[in-house]
């Protein structure tokens, strides 16, 4: 049976061109992604293909270069930015003799790395797990040694079986005890939707100043830092806006291509963004490619529900662009996009009282009665 090779950190990425566009743009995306995770990128090799190769994903020839560039280098570690099959993956490692991972994996890495709070570190194992369930290659008898091996397989039972069951009770396991975490959280929910207090979610691609922005909004200092998923752990406090009380809520960042395991272990608190009143979508408008980066938020909005949330896009970082502060609005008169920047404050008025002027819109006359009689205390969820 195929031992996985052990994992490094000297890194050789792998981008190929199958016709989807932006290379460039993915592959300092890869680099970054690669940096985050804590490995270094000793080469890069690239090619063009039609199609993926259905046994090696890019083809004998290219990776019998991969394989040339990791001797050269002296690396340990091959990371694709596409998503690999199980058995792709299976027969690159066996080519290569090296671990072989791709961008899933890769980003699920990152959270595992990023996660702080109970729920984000139960989201990102389970998502984990189901990544990993088909590709158990005896790489799971850590599992077994957890709880004892004598005694534990049944007649006949083979250690790739044991480890499935014991990953499929891991699953179930995490499963439940999401699952209570989000019947607390409606409970919170169902409180602030009683108080008539208006509901903001932050949202965009990852590093594009969301926790800067909030921090910045609300003095709450949660950690921001110039690295793709600095944040994963959903944050929310209290602000007040022109008489009016509003909870800002601060997400995971965005991605291309973000891995549907994620989503689907997110979802519980991507949910808030789905119910929330209005979203912040915040752009990092010194970056070529920010129309691509707003489509992806836009595209996993959707898939979570969340696309008929409106938005006001917060065009953030001016102080790169020179920009001037500045309101932009479109039909009937709504704030369509302001810009600001959260680092300088440039612009941080405009968008308190675009805020307010939302909260006045949705309840109306009853915002200043709302105001005196909320609880003051900041929540966290």
């Amino acid at each position: 049976m195929f031992e996985r090779p052990a994992s490094g950190e000297r890194a050789v990425l792998v981008q190929l061109d199958l016709g989807q566009g932006a290379i460039d743009e993915r592959l300092s995306e890869l680099k970054l992604l690669t940096g985050s995770a804590g490995a270094s990128v000793e080469a890069v090799v690239q090619g063009r293909r039609a199609a993926p190769d259905p046994k090696l994903f890019a083809g004998s020839g290219k990776v019998q270069e991969i394989a040339e560039a990791l001797r050269a280098h002296a690396a340990d570690i091959v990371i694709f930015n596409h998503a690999l099959s199980p058995g792709q993956q299976r027969n690159l490692e066996r080519e290569l003799q090296c671990m072989v991972i791709d961008r899933t994996a890769l980003i699920l890495d990152i959270f595992a790395q990023r996660a702080r709070s109970h729920e984000g570190k139960l989201q990102v194992e389970l998502a984990q797990l189901e990544h990993l369930a088909t590709r158990l290659v005896r790489g799971w008898t850590h599992l077994e040694r957890q709880k004892g091996g004598i005694g534990l397989r049944g007649p006949g039972e083979k250690q790739l079986e044991t480890d499935r069951r014991l990953l499929g009770n891991r699953v179930k396991m995490l499963k439940s005890r999401l699952a209570q975490i989000e019947k607390q959280r409606k409970v919170r929910r169902r409180a602030r939707e009683r108080r008539d207090v208006l509901s903001v979610s932050l949202v965009g691609y990852t590093n594009a100043g969301k926790s800067t922005l909030f921090n910045a909004l609300t003095k709450a200092g949660a950690y921001a830092a110039d690295q793709l998923f600095a944040t994963l752990d959903t944050t929310s406090r209290r602000l007040y806006v022109g008489g009016a009380s509003v909870v800002l809520s601060d997400t995971v960042g965005f991605i291309r291509d973000l891995p549907h395991a994620l989503v689907a272990a997110f979802q519980a608190t991507l949910e808030e963004t789905a119910q929330a009143d209005l979203l912040l979508h915040v752009v990092d408008s010194a970056s070529e490619d920010r129309d691509a980066q707003i489509e992806a938020v836009n595209l996993v909005l959707a898939e979570i529900g969340a696309a008929a949330v409106p938005q006001i896009l917060v065009w953030n970082k001016i102080d790169l662009t020179h920009a001037a502060p500045a309101v932009e609005r479109g039909d009937c008169d709504k704030i369509r996009r302001v810009f600001l920047s959260a680092r300088t404050g440039e612009g941080l008025d405009l968008l308190r009282d675009a805020l307010a002027e939302v909260a006045q819109q949705t309840f109306g006359d009853d915002a200043d009665r709302i105001a005196g009689t909320v609880d003051e205390r900041s929540e966290q969820s």
